[in-house]
């Protein structure tokens, strides 16, 4: 059966993931920057309180996935400090100028990660060479990549999907970006083993006095008083169809 993974973006989000039946978790934080590094304390909460599998993303910054010696520095830290925590694996990507992986760092990165399983981000569809990408982090060992099949959603990346899985002999290939519950089945139905969703909702604040034309956000129209949530009923519908579709095989 085809796994499902939740992106979320704190701890309440990855309770209802968990409970709603997602098999594992990617952990973030800031959503309008892509998924950055989760705080210190959301790692360690998040650790007490979710038995499923929970992939912290390592990503200093949003932005280009092309990082300065300081940043990659800070990213080895983070590794640390998760694996110190018992994390099972970690959700991170990194090009070189030219847009190729950066073999080198990602060499690094795997040593520090020694025992956990990594997945190679979205950078990929940021890659110059999809294929050549491919047979580098086969190389490197890590346990899947996380694609749109480098277009702008994953369902219009299909093609390159099915035929990276095709010539993949060890990474998982997990789509992701606009995988939701009304094109789930397409996913299936092309043999994807494991697919990323936020399957989230616009929440609003329960806050009832809210301050009027005062912004914390550098985008002066940003709507301070909701957020983005993962929305149990649809983790639960989207699992439905992956059990009844490993039912009809």
């Amino acid at each position: 059966m085809a796994k499902l993974e939740i992106c979320c973006y704190g701890i309440d989000c990855a309770l209802t993931a968990e409970q709603a039946g997602a098999d594992r978790i990617e952990l973030c934080a800031a959503p309008k920057e892509g998924g950055l590094t989760p705080s210190a304390g959301v790692l360690r909460k998040v650790k007490q309180l979710v038995s499923i599998p929970v992939h912290p993303i390592i990503r200093p910054r949003g932005g280009d996935f092309c990082y300065t010696e300081r940043e990659f520095a800070a990213m080895l830290e983070d590794i640390a400090f998760v694996r110190e925590l018992g994390y099972p694996g970690l959700v991170i990507g990194m090009l070189d100028e030219e847009g190729h992986v950066d073999v080198e760092r990602m060499k690094q990165v795997m040593d520090a990660s020694r025992g956990m399983a990594v997945t190679f981000h979205r950078a990929f569809d940021m890659c110059h060479n999809p294929t050549q990408a491919l047979e580098q982090l086969t190389d490197l060992g890590v346990a899947r990549i996380l694609t749109s099949g480098q277009q702008q959603s994953a369902e219009s990346g299909l093609s390159l999907l099915r035929e990276l899985k095709q010539h993949s002999r060890a990474p998982i290939i997990m789509a992701g970006s606009g995988v939701r519950l009304s094109n789930l089945q397409k996913f299936v139905e092309q043999g994807i083993d494991e697919v990323h969703s936020s399957a989230g909702q616009n929440v609003a604040s329960v806050m009832r006095y809210r301050k009027a034309g005062v912004s914390m956000s550098a985008d002066a129209e940003a709507d301070e008083f909701n957020r983005y949530c993962v929305d149990g009923d649809v983790v639960a519908a989207m699992k439905a169809v992956l059990v009844a579709a490993k039912t009809a095989a």
